[in-house]
């Protein structure tokens, strides 16, 4: 007999947004394993945590907005959103600017969320 529970999966987001198609594709698996009700959670750090920030115009760069990616993820039962809160310090952001609700965790947390996981995907 097989068991059928779902695995947690952990995306971690360490790069910024538009300086490659990474972070999009990352965001689209994540889309894709919420569709078939994996257990799927986020984490930024470092410069991740530039994918969370508010009202972002990538227009001039010639790169495709995260935002509406990002708005997504409720649709597919992604509310495990966390961010580092040394990295949102470190680059003077505030958590009202976030463009999603996100817990704000500690490095420790930051430790426990990895070790609970059952995969660890780096982007």
């Amino acid at each position: 007999m097989s068991d059928n529970k779902a695995k947690r999966i952990l995306w971690v987001f360490r790069q910024a947004p538009y300086g490659n198609s990474l972070s999009r594709e990352a965001l689209d698996f994540a889309l894709a394993a919420g569709v078939f009700d994996q257990d799927v959670g986020m984490v930024f750090i470092g410069d991740g945590v530039w994918q969370l920030l508010d009202r972002q115009d990538s227009r001039a760069i010639a790169f495709k907005n995260h935002q509406k990616l990002l708005s997504a993820l409720s649709l597919y039962d992604i509310t495990d959103i966390y961010v580092d809160q040394v990295a949102i310090t470190d680059r003077q952001i505030v958590p009202h600017q976030l463009s999603l609700k996100a817990h704000i965790v500690s490095d420790t947390e930051i430790t426990q969320l990895f070790e609970s996981a059952d995969v660890l995907l780096n982007f």
